[in-house]
């Protein structure tokens, strides 16, 4: 069974969350200008993708670093508007009327409390949501979330990297690398478990002095602990104290 994902403590998640927060961004802009503009293909226009990318403060997807390899900026061209899209549609925040998506009256009742927000979304994006593109899609991975949750909270406590967690949920060795099956469960790992983690801000990778191509190091948030309660919480409590 999927681990509960709610928040049992006062804590603002658009301060960790970057999926919270820019839905909440997202949701204001549609207050202040009637809406989200979008352009033919029904596509986020490149003035709110413009505004995302400057106020969404988005790791690794901020605007310098993206107009560092686009001369404009399209929705597919900043990832992050997949799932902030994706969630304001299925939740029913706005609604598509003509060339715009206007905010619902759930929308603004959401925008009101971003820890009601983050308890809506928070547990679909994390199970539910196809984080996977097609060619490597794994849906097999769904039923493990509280495998890769428990190994976290003891893991992350103090830092680990993938490495780490390759050895400790595969077996795997830095000697492995060259192996197909090293190749694509590091792939899965990383974008389908870590970086989600990530957006959702429960999880944060620490890329401090390490260059595009290195792996940072992934710590629990604030998030973390004022959202789950999970069976390796008496030994996260019991490596405190050793």
């Amino acid at each position: 069974m999927d681990p509960t994902i709610a928040l049992h403590k006062p804590i603002d998640p658009c301060e960790h969350s970057p999926l919270i927060r820019g839905l909440v961004l997202s949701l204001n802009y549609a207050v202040e200008h009637g809406g989200i503009g979008l352009t033919q293909n029904g596509a986020m226009n490149r003035k709110f993708v413009t505004f995302a990318a400057n106020a969404f403060n988005w790791p690794g997807y901020t605007a310098k670093e993206l107009l560092r390899v686009n001369k404009v900026l399209d929705e597919h061209k900043m990832p992050p508007l997949e799932p902030i899209h994706a969630s304001l549609r299925h939740f029913k925040l706005v609604r598509r009327y003509k060339d715009k998506l206007r905010i619902t009256k759930l929308g603004k009742t959401m925008l009101k409390d971003p820890q009601d927000l983050f308890d809506l979304a928070a547990p679909v994006y994390l199970y539910r949501f196809q984080h996977a593109p097609p060619a490597r899609r794994q849906d097999y991975l769904a039923q493990f979330w509280h495998v890769f949750l428990n190994v976290l909270n003891l893991e992350a406590e103090a830092g680990c990297t993938v490495q780490d967690l390759m050895r400790i949920l595969y077996g795997f060795e830095d000697t492995d690398y060259r192996a197909l099956t090293y190749c694509e469960s590091r792939l899965e790992l990383k974008y389908d478990i870590l970086k989600p983690l990530c957006w959702l801000g429960i999880l944060r990778e620490d890329r401090e002095g390490r260059d595009l191509l290195e792996d940072g190091i992934y710590y629990k948030t604030p998030l973390w602990y004022a959202a789950l309660h999970l069976e390796s919480d008496p030994e996260v409590g019991l490596r405190r104290l050793s």
